[in-house]
This record gives C-alpha cells, structure tokens and sequence, in this order.
C-alpha cells in the first residue's frame, strides 16, 4: 500500500510518537522511510523580530541548527535501521515549515506524510500557528497525524 513514507520530526517527545508509527508502518509494509527536520533562515532585520547579526555570526547559527536538525534525524536512521528500514535523512531550509515539508514530500514522491501535532485549539493556535494543519489542509499527499 505505501512504499515511500516520509516522517517529520523535531526530535521533541510528540515527534517521537509520530517516528516510532512511521517506522513501525514502514516495517509493516516494507516501505523506505526519509525522515526530515526543516529549519528556518536566520532573521535578518529588526522589523522581523530579531537584532542585528552580521553575516558570518548568522550563517555559523544557521549551521549549528542544520547540524542539531542532523543529530536529531541521524537518531531516527539508526532507529529506523535496526528494524531493518531501508532510511533516508532530509535537513530542510525553509522559513515556512509547512511548505518545506510539502515540497519535500512532493520531492520525494511520498505515499504518505506522518507528523505529531499538539492539537492547540483557540487562542493558542491562532498565535502560535499549525503547521499540521498546514500540511494537512494543503498536502496532496495523505497525511497521518499522531497526538
């Protein structure tokens, strides 16, 4: 049913619910799995919220969260690959993580997206955003979503 299951996740321990079904599905229907971690640029401006940074102190940040992001997603390989998943790992740049995600998904020609939500409701969605819903509202691909 599906052979290419791409998986979200941040390395938080909500994430890790949505890492441990997508392996578990991926071993159940012999499916490869790509795990993926989008990060943000840097922000530049004030007008976005941030001070000022000068270019080199932006991009060595920028680094250092690509390679947390690895480090997250390396733990899932290993997961992945001592059930014997054939895995793949993504580090994505995106400012907007719901559209890094889709693209990603799209990249990949996935059969189906699964990814944790905190299911916020009210005030707090609309100040802190979803980007399950996002991806679930706007994927064209199925999506699984674990809380």
């Amino acid at each position: 049913m599906y052979k290419r299951i791409m998986v979200a996740t941040d390395g938080s321990h909500l994430s890790q619910k949505a890492v441990d079904s997508a392996i578990e599905m991926a071993v159940q229907f012999k499916a490869e799995l790509l795990a993926v971690n989008v990060v943000p640029h840097y922000i530049q401006t004030y007008f976005e919220g941030s001070f000022a940074v000068s270019d080199v102190d932006s991009k060595k940040i920028e680094e250092q969260w690509v390679q947390t992001a690895q480090k997250v997603l390396d733990k899932v390989e290993v997961q992945a690959k001592a059930k014997g998943v054939v895995t793949g790992t993504k580090v994505v740049k995106s400012d907007d993580i719901a559209h890094g995600l889709m693209d990603q998904a799209n990249h990949y020609k996935a059969d189906l997206i699964i990814m944790a939500s905190h299911g916020r409701k009210g005030i707090k969605r609309l100040l802190l955003g979803s980007e399950t819903l996002a991806v679930l509202t706007h994927a064209k691909t199925p999506v699984l979503v674990l809380r």
